[in-house]
């Protein structure tokens, strides 16, 4: 029997399997949600000021990342935001660092967020829940995708109100060619490329109505885009059942954050963890959850 068949016929493999990848990419989301949104803002000045003709470096001394010239999700390398000092390997190990470091910096001690344990963990959570939902079909690597970006899409719109091109587009052209090549996908390509389209139209055209009608922007594009993706992963039917469950969760959080912590009403609340987290009840129930729907409409 060859790993890859044992794999298959073992669940509990494959969930432990996914588990530990999932902590592994989750300690990667950790540094695409530091830094995609840094990478698009360094970019952005730069196409600012070359259109204006003006000196960058002016404009550098509020970047706490100016030092490095090249910055990616490849350079420069991991290392403390406080003291520079860099990560070493074994320092970088999912969760297992954070606790052998007792959640302090190896070099100046200064503590390290319990947000990064915490992301990997519900990464590799997510991850081994996926798994032994789906099984061992090539459908789960490409919903472990989805899971994936749809923690860093979560993130870095909590944290800057931003859901980047470079992660939202490439998922809706995944979804496509997942719902067009995967004989494992229920969903039909035409489905998914009407999901596509109206996902995108639907929360564009409440966009432009709300603007008329109030002068204000309710949401940004990213939103019609991330709609868009999830659209094409799972078909036009479920767009009613991820804007519904999407807008729910939105109006309760944001009903309870401005009752019990006072929240500012003009500082705007981010749509997209509450899109990215109504798309991933929709990969997981959304037959289930639609069928009980159109059920309980039928008399």
């Amino acid at each position: 029997m060859t790993v890859l068949e044992l794999i298959a016929s073992n669940t509990t493999v494959l969930i432990a399997l996914s588990i530990v990848l999932g902590l592994t990419v989750g300690s990667f989301l950790n540094v695409v949600i530091y830094r995609i949104p840094v990478m698009l803002q360094r970019e952005w000045r730069q196409q600012c000021c070359e259109f204006l003709e003006l000196d960058e470096q002016k404009f550098r001394k509020d970047d706490p990342t100016s030092m490095h010239k090249v910055f990616n999700l490849v350079k420069p390398d991991s290392h403390c935001p406080q003291c520079n000092a860099s990560v070493r390997a074994w320092q970088n190990i999912p969760i297992i660092s954070y606790l052998l470091l007792r959640g302090r910096c190896a070099g100046c001690q200064k503590p390290i967020s319990m947000r990064y344990p915490i992301i990997e963990l519900v990464t590799g959570l997510l991850s081994g829940f996926v798994a032994w939902h789906f099984g061992a079909t090539w459908f789960t690597l490409s919903a472990l995708v989805l899971t994936w970006c749809l923690i860093a899409l979560t993130m870095i719109d909590f944290d800057h109100q931003l859901l980047p091109d470079n992660i939202t587009l490439p998922l809706l052209w995944l979804g496509l060619l997942v719902n067009t090549l995967l004989p494992e996908s229920t969903v039909p390509a035409a489905d998914a490329v009407l999901g596509a389209i109206f996902g995108y139209l639907s929360l564009w055209s409440l966009y432009w109505a709300f603007k008329l009608l109030t002068g204000k922007e309710g949401m940004g594009y990213g939103d019609f885009k991330l709609l868009a993706a999830l659209g094409a992963w799972m078909g036009w039917k479920s767009l009613l059942l991820i804007v519904i469950l999407s807008s729910l969760v939105g109006a309760i959080v944001g009903i309870g954050l401005l009752v019990f912590r006072g929240r500012d009403r003009s500082i705007p609340i981010p749509f997209g963890p509450y899109l990215a987290g109504a798309g991933f009840i929709s990969l997981m129930w959304g037959d289930v959850l639609t069928g009980l729907y159109i059920s309980s409409m039928v008399p």
